[in-house]
């Protein structure tokens, strides 16, 4: 396991046990979820906080706020339709006892989200905006850098490595250095080696199965497998069937030193981590 605890917008997250982040997408057209909160067209705001509040009361120590699709072949969407989409969500679910984490790629966004009073910032692009560094630099905010080969509309088309555990670890450890050269504390980092972001099965496979090696200078590690693709080639099951193999995967990789998990089934994912747990003293 990595650090034992990070620092996110003033909050305290302690790692001593593998943490749930709940998936609360507010697009249209996510892979598993999307347009679930959309009602003609509209935000429904009180069907999010309905699902936060659930997530929360069930174990959630962050919900992360997607205002973007990120499944294969999505098409982008501006800084200003993501606003619209994120900004009135992180606004409502300030009171909330948890962590709140926006999931962008754009540095307006993260810009606006953390003074808004969004926690931690989740950037699946890896840094592909050089101004995400600086505008996270500037506040006391938390930064997840995933690595992602190419981006959502093209990044399932024969993705190549050669040795694919290697090559995410030195990937998260230029990320890494590029933070400490903005002046980023350690304390406020998670790596996150991006399954199922221009991997094919294979790949997938073998980051879980040597999860610890992509660890780079003991930061804590988000793992996110819930529902992807990779569940539904191994068991054959449409998204809305994956739960108990998004299940067994986030078990594997707390077992393999996943700090957090990234999942849709909050409260079948916290239970199932406390028989893990309790085997584990």
């Amino acid at each position: 396991m990595g650090l034992r605890y990070l620092r996110c917008g003033g909050r305290t997250l302690t790692l001593d046990r593998t943490r749930v982040m709940g998936v609360l997408n507010v697009t249209p057209d996510s892979f598993s979820d999307g347009g679930q909160f959309h009602n003609n067209g509209f935000l429904d705001l009180g069907a999010v906080r309905a699902r936060a509040e659930t997530m929360v009361r069930a174990g959630a120590a962050v919900l992360d706020i997607g205002g973007e699709s990120t499944r294969p072949g999505a098409r982008p969407v501006g800084a200003d339709e993501e606003l619209d989409r994120v900004m009135p969500v992180v606004e409502s679910l300030l009171d909330l006892d948890t962590l709140l984490c926006v999931d962008t790629s754009k540095a307006v966004v993260a810009e606006a989200v953390l003074s808004a009073g969004c926690h931690l910032i989740n950037d699946i692009s890896g840094l592909n905006d050089k101004k995400m560094l600086s505008v996270v630099a500037d506040t006391d905010a938390g930064l997840c850098l995933m690595h992602m080969r190419g981006n959502p509309a093209t990044m399932q088309e024969k993705p190549t490595y050669i040795d694919v555990v290697r090559e995410v670890h030195d990937f998260l450890e230029s990320c890494v250095n590029a933070c400490r050269d903005h002046g980023l504390d350690d304390r406020r980092l998670i790596t996150d080696p991006g399954f199922g972001f221009g991997k094919a099965l294979p790949h997938n496979l073998e980051l879980l199965r040597r999860l610890e090696s992509t660890r780079v200078a003991n930061l804590p590690i988000l793992a996110g497998l819930s529902r992807k693709r990779m569940i539904g080639s191994l068991t054959d099951r449409s998204v809305g069937h994956r739960a108990a193999g998004s299940l067994a995967a986030a078990l594997l990789a707390a077992e393999r030193g996943a700090d957090i998990v990234r999942v849709h089934d909050v409260g079948a994912t916290v239970d199932a981590l406390k028989v893990l747990e309790a085997v584990a003293i």
